[in-house]
């Protein structure tokens, strides 16, 4: 019978210092990287916070009387002013469902007009091939670079001849005469990202420029066409300087040139009630942006790439 030897084990050479220190370097790189996402988010809510105070302190401050607004910037409520809202809806000697309507024809208006005009000129810029397509191309895009002061003397003595001062109509007949660039070159990139086999197809079985457009392209520019109907629809409700220039009659305000009229230098302002109705005028952004999200990013995402 053989006998067998077993043998003493070695001597391990590794002490519990060792085997800490082995785990943390296998944590070390999770727990790093976890603080850093940490660090990152409280860094990305503090911005958000910062950048939304002043709309929250808006809100706050519409709710307090006209001696406590600027000598508190806490968020805080001690006071509860509904008669800012009540008495500024009504403070200016109309309802300020008055200045509403008149913002929302003219919006109405110019996001017709941008979302026809442009969207024909895009096409036109996009598919057509005609003689000086190229300069006319790019001098279209350098108005981009104009600034609205710049033109709107010439468009102010324009429209004096005709008579058309004190009325919407200077404030939308330019968009029904493709005036926004920006947007002709936002459709411009969208249609050159749809595949051109689908005019070819179409011109096959014999239709034309208009039904290529109107039957086809038009319904696939949806996110482009949404992208322009949100930024029309922003701009003009917040555009504050054409339309004091054109509109004199109180009657015809607009929000914008309405909410000014609550600060006076030469008598007392109301501010509480000024703020009241500039949370009011928001509702209808934040509504806009809220149901057009979607499209927005779309658009942007499926243009801006190309």
């Amino acid at each position: 019978m053989t006998d067998t030897v077993t043998l003493p084990a070695a001597p391990s050479s590794q002490t519990p210092q060792d085997g800490a220190a082995q785990t943390a370097r296998t944590r070390g790189p999770g727990a790093a990287a976890r603080a850093r996402s940490v660090l990152r988010q409280a860094f990305m809510v503090a911005v958000v916070v910062l950048a939304l105070y002043p709309v929250l302190w808006l809100v706050v401050s519409s709710l307090r009387p006209d001696g406590a607004i600027f000598g508190n910037s806490s968020l805080l409520l001690d006071t509860f002013e509904v008669e800012n809202y009540t008495g500024g809806w009504t403070a200016l000697g109309k309802p300020f469902s008055t200045y509403l309507l008149n913002s929302a024809v003219i919006v109405a208006g110019s996001v017709l007009g941008n979302l026809i005009t442009c969207s024909m000129a895009a096409y036109a810029f996009a598919r057509l091939r005609f003689r000086f397509q190229k300069p006319a191309f790019a001098l279209m895009l350098v108005t981009i670079m104009l600034p609205v002061h710049v033109v709107i003397v010439p468009q102010y003595v324009l429209f004096a001849q005709v008579d058309a001062i004190n009325t919407f109509l200077p404030l939308i007949l330019p968009k029904f005469l493709a005036t926004d660039a920006f947007f002709i070159f936002l459709m411009v990139q969208f249609i050159r990202g749809l595949p051109k086999e689908l005019d070819e197809a179409a011109r096959i079985d014999g239709a034309g420029h208009g039904r290529i457009f109107f039957q086809i392209l038009l319904p696939l520019m949806t996110p482009a066409l949404a992208t322009t109907a949100i930024f029309t629809f922003l701009w003009t409700w917040n555009d504050f300087f054409s339309q004091l220039i054109y509109l004199t009659d109180p009657n015809k305000y607009t929000v914008p040139v309405a909410l000014r009229t609550f600060v006076d230098a030469q008598s007392e302002s109301s501010f509480g009630a000024m703020f009241a109705m500039s949370v009011v005028s928001i509702v209808p952004l934040l509504i806009v942006f809220a149901v057009g999200q979607k499209y927005l990013i779309r658009g942007i995402a499926t243009t801006g790439i190309k």
